[in-house]
């Protein structure tokens, strides 16, 4: 029985599916520019009905999403096929009319010492989320400002990175300037449900399933409160979004999630600036961090997304790793390093993801400051290695290159995102041209190579899986270019599923 839908399950037609939910989601996006919102809620309730968008939610949190093994108060850290299939056919009966089970609560420390409560539905509330997601998310994609940049298919932190260079650079006289570094005091915790659900465009059942998603993460002795959006949920950013859209309008400034900064020039008077946007976020519920929201001037510096920016004496933006950031990367380092649990080969594969993904994130500032205090970092990964008794001194070297890829740096070098662009209005080649760029050396030429396809099942790549290189020959020392294959993460699995080992275990992936 369960291998009957094991079979059920991989067999799906995955590019069949996700192309039968673009196409809805691109006739909604259509709508709501067209101002046909009878229209716009239809095709929600198709996309919700879709049994391509059920199936598809539910592998997003089963299989594709990093939190995929992550249970809520239920317990279940994973689906095997006929919990997958069961959920969806329990997506395709209640889709509509969901209620929302409770929130595990998990305390995640904070730097300032103190802690925020992140809290986590179960699985099966996930892929409802997921699915609401679907059909939200092109219907205000539609709308939403160009200058925010944070938790938005095809948008990204390097997009905000070059929009503050855009507004600092020496042609546009940054040192001049000053910024309104503007921080929300517990935005995530504090925002009114009204301010959501007024802003919402979805159909009215599909409102009260969501309302009754915001209600679930209010504990029950506060439960009088209508203000929080979950912080876990799949699609509590979106909401976010949602509700904060328009505070760009006030004055020139770039915005990701609750972040935010605002460029204030020479004439300009900051003090006028601020009661606005203390309006703005008194309607949503909010209110401005008066300890941490703060006017510096360019040339001082500040920090923004994990990166510090200023602007020279000589007119020129730089942008390096900020100093929090570079402590939490040597802290990830040192914790696999001194790891008694790995052996050499298993700490090099750790750390080469967690060491490129940084170097990624930062690929377009500064990094030769940084440089020094890595090369340290991975002397010591060196030493450890080789007191291992089957690692020599050759071997050590040859996992610490592994496990320190190098990745080049351009400062400033980012293409940003075209204002009016969205992953939903089909203009598929400028995204997929756009996507090869987020990726490094090798897995950008396996791109360009397969013209933006999977070489797997032949689909275009899209904003919303990330992409994965596959060594064809198993042999992941193997780096000449016939070796390797961009691939979907979804079709990495599916390879790898395929092998005739261990397939007996494969119900928990």
């Amino acid at each position: 029985m369960s291998y009957r839908y094991s079979e059920l399950w991989k067999s799906q037609k995955w590019k069949k599916l996700r192309q039968n939910l673009f196409r809805l989601q691109r006739r909604v996006y259509k709508a709501v520019q067209a101002g046909d919102h009878k229209k716009v809620r239809s095709l929600q309730k198709l996309i919700m009905k879709s049994r391509s968008a059920q199936l598809l939610a539910v592998r997003q949190v089963t299989q594709l999403n990093q939190g995929k093994r992550t249970a809520g108060i239920d317990g279940k850290e994973n689906l095997n096929y006929r919990e997958r299939i069961e959920l969806v056919e329990t997506l395709n009966h209640y889709g509509h009319t969901w209620f929302h089970s409770g929130l595990r609560e998990v305390p995640i420390p904070k730097r300032n010492g103190k802690t925020r409560m992140l809290k986590i539905p179960t699985i099966a509330d996930r892929a409802w989320q997921c699915l609401v997601k679907y059909a939200l998310e092109p219907a205000h994609e539609a709308n939403f400002h160009p200058r925010s940049y944070g938790f938005r298919t095809g948008r990204s932190a390097q997009d905000a990175q070059k929009y503050v260079f855009e507004n600092l650079n020496s042609m546009k006289n940054g040192i001049t300037k000053r910024v309104i570094e503007l921080d929300i005091k517990k935005c995530f915790d504090c925002i009114s449900h009204k301010s959501i659900m007024d802003r919402l465009l979805a159909p009215a059942n599909l409102k009260k399933g969501i309302f009754r998603c915001l209600k679930a993460g209010i504990r029950p002795e506060f439960h009088e409160l209508e203000k929080g959006t979950p912080q876990g949920g799949v699609v509590s950013p979106l909401l976010a979004n949602i509700a904060l859209d328009g505070i760009e309008d006030i004055h020139p400034s770039v915005r990701y999630a609750d972040d935010m900064v605002l460029f204030v020039k020479p004439e300009e008077d900051a003090e006028k600036i601020r009661p606005k946007v203390e309006e703005f976020l008194r309607e949503r519920g909010l209110e401005v961090s008066k300890e941490k929201t703060k006017i510096t001037k360019t040339t001082d510096g500040f920090d923004f997304l994990g990166w510090h920016m200023r602007v020279k004496y000589n007119g020129k933006f730089h942008c390096t790793p900020s100093v929090d950031n570079h402590r939490k990367i040597r802290q990830k380092i040192k914790a696999v390093v001194n790891s008694s649990n790995y052996g050499a080969k298993v700490k090099a594969k750790k750390l080469a993801l967690i060491v490129r993904g940084w170097r990624n994130y930062h690929k377009w500032c500064d990094m030769s400051s940084v440089r020094d205090k890595l090369w340290f970092m991975r002397k010591t990964a060196n030493r450890k290695f080789r007191k291992e008794k089957k690692v020599n001194r050759y071997q050590a070297n040859e996992l610490c290159n592994q496990a320190f890829p190098a990745v080049g740096y351009k400062q400033n070098g980012h293409a940003m995102v075209k204002a009016n662009k969205s992953p939903y209005d089909g203009d598929l080649v400028y995204g997929r041209k756009r996507n090869t760029a987020l990726y490094d050396n090798h897995t950008a030429k396996a791109l360009t190579r397969q013209n933006h396809s999977c070489g797997y099942c032949g689909l275009k790549f899209s904003d919303g899986e990330s992409v994965h290189l596959h060594h064809i020959d198993g042999n992941h020392y193997n780096w000449k270019p016939k070796n390797l294959m961009a691939v979907h993460q979804s079709c990495h699995q599916q390879i790898h599923w395929s092998k005739p080992t261990g397939s007996e275990n494969l119900g928990a992936v």
